[in-house]
């Protein structure tokens, strides 16, 4: 996934209500970016970090920067969880998910469940329909991608309607995108929510697939490269 726009360098103040962040970019100007993750981002908010930003030029936004990455250790971390969907679209599309080739037809958003939409579904006529449910992963602790980094109810509500569609016939994928590349293992975080990894548990149990990719993230785009082991599948 390329930025459509060349991204803005900067240093971060703070991250605050969730939604907003204060920079000082380059030349000293101080802005308020849109931050696009509704986590802790646990690991990934460091004051003082080299951090870039996408600018807009629509004119009813009322922020023009929204927060794309941030660098920690030497490496870029992409922090906007409206990009993995169209990050793991890309690479279906291109034949980087050997794990989920050959169907003829990619939808995104599709209705499913109770009232949830499932963020990719693959369709092909020789072949049961197959919902891939993409989380975006950026804590990390030690060499260990962790997920998640907060209390996810909504998360554990898509385990079961996963396991809800391997149940009525479908095939169904968990998606875990590490948007960084320092990264050795992914694991659950158990102690941050142990009501997500029971049911994550009992998902496996009905059917449910997990399959991991991380990223390389710059400043221009942004591309799977390769899968990451999963400790609780060893």
């Amino acid at each position: 996934m390329k930025f459509e726009t060349d991204l803005i360098k900067g240093k971060l103040i703070k991250r605050y209500k969730r939604f907003l962040s204060d920079v000082t970019l380059e030349n000293g100007e101080v802005v308020t970016a849109h931050c696009a993750n509704s986590g802790s981002m646990l690991s990934v908010e460091d004051e003082g970090a080299t951090v870039w930003l996408s600018p807009s030029n629509n004119p009813k936004r009322k922020l023009k920067y929204t927060w794309e990455i941030i660098e920690v250790d030497g490496y870029c971390v992409g922090i906007n969880t409206g990009h993995p969907n169209k990050i793991v679209e890309e690479a279906i599309l291109a034949g980087q998910i050997p794990e989920l080739a050959g169907y003829a037809n990619l939808r995104r958003e599709v209705k499913y469940g109770q009232n949830s939409r499932i963020d990719v579904l693959l369709e092909d006529d020789d072949k049961p329909k197959c919902y891939v449910e993409v989380k975006n992963v950026t804590l990390k602790r030690g060499d260990n991608a962790d997920f998640p980094d907060a209390v996810t109810s909504r998360g554990a509500k898509h385990l079961r309607e996963l396991g809800d569609m391997v149940e009525q016939g479908h095939r169904s994928v968990m998606f875990y995108l590490v948007q960084r590349a320092d990264c050795k293992v992914m694991d659950i975080a158990r102690d941050i929510d142990p009501e997500y990894d029971a049911q994550l548990k009992e998902a496996l149990k009905r059917g449910v697939e997990v399959i991991c990719y991380q990223c390389d993230v710059s400043p221009h785009e942004i591309t799977i490269t390769t899968p990451v082991p999963i400790a609780f599948l060893q």
